[in-house]
């Protein structure tokens, strides 16, 4: 691991809206009142990476709290860096294997969760640690509230074919979908955020993915 890794590394464990494993766990059912000082909506962005779109969900909605999820701390430096330095409050970092989200958060406690741009995990045999998959989907529904919202952008089109397809076995409502985002008329304020990932696929002249849905069932 490289100097400026190691040096993130232990930055970020001195942050106070950084919170590592296993220390998680005491946040479960109490997220909002816990970390935020409140009782408002806690949104997910799952994969978070670098955080920008946690951070700037922050900025637009000052009366929601966001946790960015990643387990790879040299990335979400970047993103509580960035909100404590900008003192946006209402944003936290959580850095854990996303498969363990049970053991952090309680029965109805997400009011809405972001996959901003993960790995498609496109090999047959990797299946299983997609994010839109069945078991993934599964852990989603029990933290979500009933009325909760799911939203995918990503830049791979098999990947989001693979999450529609898992939509329809569910028989779940969608509300938005589209495979050009920024040649429809679905982009507004949320929708234009961009990852540091995102640029480099446009940039690339590739289309986006965009789908909301819920846990109703249609």
């Amino acid at each position: 691991m490289g100097k400026d890794k190691l040096r993130k590394f232990a930055e970020v464990a001195t942050f106070e809206n950084v919170i590592q494993l296993d220390a998680g766990k005491e946040y479960k059912g109490k997220w909002a009142e816990k970390q935020f000082g409140n009782t408002n909506p806690v949104v997910l962005e799952l994969a978070c990476g670098k955080g920008e779109y946690t951070v700037n969900l922050a900025r637009l909605f000052p009366d929601k709290n966001f946790i960015g999820i990643d387990f790879k701390g040299n990335r979400i430096w970047r993103g509580a860096k960035t909100a404590l330095e900008d003192s946006i409050k209402n944003v936290a970092f959580l850095r854990i294997q996303i498969e363990t989200l049970l053991e952090h958060f309680a029965e109805n406690e997400i009011d809405e969760i972001w996959i901003t741009f993960p790995d498609p995990q496109p090999q047959d045999s990797r299946e299983k640690k997609r994010l839109t998959g069945p078991k993934f989907l599964d852990r989603y529904k029990i933290v979500m509230k009933p009325e909760g919202m799911m939203n995918l952008k990503t830049d791979n089109d098999g990947f989001y074919a693979y999450t529609l397809e898992q939509i329809d076995l569910q028989n779940l409502k969608k509300y938005k979908e589209t495979t050009d985002l920024y040649h429809s008329d679905l982009v507004d304020d949320v929708l234009s955020i961009k990852t540091y990932y995102e640029k480099k696929y446009l940039a690339d002249d590739k289309n986006i993915n965009y789908v909301k849905w819920s846990f109703e069932k249609r």
